[in-house]
């Protein structure tokens, strides 16, 4: 690796405060975890997205700033292996060590006890956290839309979100944006489902074995399934959704908020090589470096990868008044979920300077509205 080194270990739960952010967010297992892919075959490169705009942060030539980041590994984190691999993180002044953990929780207890500064996390999983009280705030979106979708057997009988009654559906947590979106859906179609928690690998698995109707799957596995033959079905569900945060902890962004502006500005720039060519070799060799995931998942899934640093505020607003109505959460932290040193650059903009499209085969373009 060019700039820092990735080292593989687990934070054991180590104070009162674990203990406490996870029972108020008790719910919030797994969430979106690291994939575990079986092998796919190759598809073919379609045209690149345009790229947003960047926030006004300059590198810097002052001594290289240690940042820490727990990371569960994913392809929805590719920008931060990205900028890593490409020297972008050195070029703004960042030592920037990733220390690998199993799941998105002991990402955030890393966080929590201090020791990690940052992580990339579900939304759902950031906004509990927040509201229980953990010491964190959102800094900056990661990407959109959501890439989850509900995948059948080709001769399944599930064709509308009714048919899902009764029916026993894998998905990786309760608490996932979109096994959430789709439950909402299907209760008020009167389709109520059973959810078996399975992650993305196992529940591939449990398709195949006939184990369950139906599997709610992120990419990469949600690719591995399609091509496979699996069927999707409710895209538009949760395509309005944004997908993953990056999260910092309160202490070192009150000690280091020009670290972390850093860091978003070195992420924007990788965000924007990886639009231009998404199915590059070279990012693609990156994705399967750093996650493990086979290349024809990653060629078919990162189309759909539509990678911002602007937080979209309806979108988050929107998950909350969910995570209210669910009773997962019991105030509104409204805006206190977000790092108020970032007002200005990734939130509390007068106009979101991006838009972000997708087709019907859930190919995310990103626009700068600037």
């Amino acid at each position: 690796m060019k700039n820092g080194k990735t080292i593989r270990k687990k934070f054991p739960a180590r104070s009162a405060l674990i203990a406490l952010v996870i029972t108020l967010a008790a719910i919030l297992v797994v969430g979106c975890g690291s994939p575990s892919p079986a092998g796919v075959t190759q598809t073919t490169p379609t045209q690149p997205a345009s790229t947003p705009a960047q926030p006004s942060i300059t590198p810097t030539a002052q001594p290289l700033t240690k940042l820490i980041v727990a990371d569960a590994r994913s392809t929805h984190h590719l920008n931060l292996y990205v900028a890593l691999e490409k020297g972008i993180l050195s070029k703004y002044g960042l030592d920037v060590e990733i220390k690998t953990v199993d799941e998105l929780t002991a990402a955030r207890d890393a966080v929590v006890t201090g020791a990690a500064d940052v992580y990339w996390s579900c939304p759902t999983a950031a906004i509990s956290a927040i509201a229980g009280g953990a010491p964190i705030k959102v800094i900056a979106q990661v990407k959109e839309p959501c890439t989850s979708v509900l995948l059948v057997p080709k001769d399944s009988p599930i064709k509308t979100l009714a048919d899902l009654k009764d029916k026993n559906i894998a998905g990786i947590s309760p608490s996932c944006e979109a096994v959430i979106s789709i439950s909402v859906a299907a209760k008020k179609a009167g389709g109520e489902f059973t959810l078996s928690r399975l992650a993305g690998g196992p529940a591939i698995t449990a398709l195949d074995a006939k184990q369950v109707d139906a599997a709610i799957l992120e990419e990469p596995h949600a690719s591995i399934a399609e091509l496979k033959g699996y069927v999707v079905l409710f895209r538009e569900v949760s395509q309005g959704i944004p997908c993953r945060t990056i999260n910092a902890r309160a202490g070192y962004l009150s000690s280091q908020p020009d670290a972390l502006k850093r860091l978003v500005k070195a992420v924007d720039e990788a965000n924007s090589l990886i639009l231009a060519n998404p199915l590059a070799q070279d990012i693609v060799a990156i994705a399967a470096k750093y996650t493990g995931a086979p290349e024809g998942a990653i060629l078919n899934g990162n189309k759909r990868l539509g990678f911002t640093i602007y937080i979209n505020e309806p979108g988050y607003a929107a998950l909350i008044d969910t995570l209210l109505e669910l009773k997962t959460i019991k105030e509104n932290p409204g805006t206190k979920i977000y790092a108020d040193e970032f007002k200005g650059i990734t939130w509390g903009l007068a106009q979101r300077p991006v838009k972000i499209s997708t087709d019907a085969n859930g190919n995310a373009t990103v626009t700068s509205l600037r």
